[in-house]
């Protein structure tokens, strides 16, 4: 699981349900391979922000896998247990919402380490305060933040500490669900320049967003959902037609344009 060989994200003819079993994702298919990019944009309701969630193991209860099957790192999201668990390793996860709910008891530094030091039982104390203070550091956090709390922060650096949490294991995979929300101009670039780094390492990043400049500064494929449906999926017809749907004219977003040149892309499942 997590090497190279293997496909960071394969759904195929991928369906979930809530608990009463109303189906929020019908029949969704694609292939997202090692360093790639997929965007999944959609109106309030298509279903991107639970397919994300579903594949980054972090789905609400009562939302289940109801049909296909969909693998994440080579770990099936149909399956409970020690490898359903894994994928908190090997997915890291950003909320819209995670700056908002971060856990109101814990310091900075110990909310950043909690997904290595929940983990292990006894965890290199001056390792994991290096790593944390690299990844404050990172995201352009003062050091000083280490031991406050989330109520003296303001908002968008309490999502950028979350951002950090998510990045603490080095995952192969990166899921988000609008992931600068909160954020300023520069901390959006901090924040973009923290993924295309990664990237470049070989991890693959899984975004779920209405932005279109994301799809052009992570070379992006794009998937297009309405009601739980695949409408659209690949590059440059995704994009107009989620231009149409949306009713705007999309532009290249100069402020966030990647300077690095071309990364692989996603390929559809035959």
């Amino acid at each position: 699981m997590g090497s190279s060989d293997v496909p960071s994200i394969v759904c195929d003819d991928l369906s979930i349900a809530d608990a009463g079993g109303r189906r929020l994702i019908d029949g969704v298919s694609f292939r997202l391979e090692r360093r790639a990019a997929l965007v999944i944009a959609g109106a309030t309701g298509s279903g991107k922000s639970t397919l994300a969630a579903v594949l980054a193991g972090r789905a609400d209860a009562g939302v289940r896998v109801d049909g296909g099957r969909a693998t994440v790192e080579g770990v099936s999201v149909r399956r409970g247990g020690r490898r359903a668990h894994s994928l908190g390793v090997y997915a890291g996860y950003i909320g819209q919402t995670d700056g908002a709910q971060l856990p109101p008891r814990l310091t900075v530094s110990e909310i950043i380490a909690e997904p290595f030091t929940g983990r292990v039982r006894r965890p290199n104390g001056r390792a994991v305060s290096m790593r944390v203070a690299g990844l404050l550091d990172e995201l352009a956090l003062p050091l000083g933040l280490a031991d406050r709390f989330p109520y003296e922060l303001s908002a968008g650096m309490r999502q950028r500490v979350a951002i950090a949490r998510a990045l603490m294991l080095d995952p192969r995979l990166i899921v988000g669900d609008e992931p600068f929300a909160n954020l300023d101009v520069d901390a959006r670039r901090l924040v973009r320049e923290a993924l295309v780094r990664r990237r470049g390492t070989g991890t693959s990043l899984l975004l779920a967003t209405n932005d279109p400049g994301v799809t052009d500064v992570f070379d992006a494929a794009l998937l297009v959902l309405d009601a739980g449906h695949t409408v659209a999926y690949g590059r440059d017809d995704a994009l107009s037609v989620l231009a149409q749907r949306s009713g705007k004219k999309l532009l290249h977003l100069d402020s966030c344009q990647d300077p690095a040149g071309s990364k692989p892309t996603t390929t559809p499942t035959s």
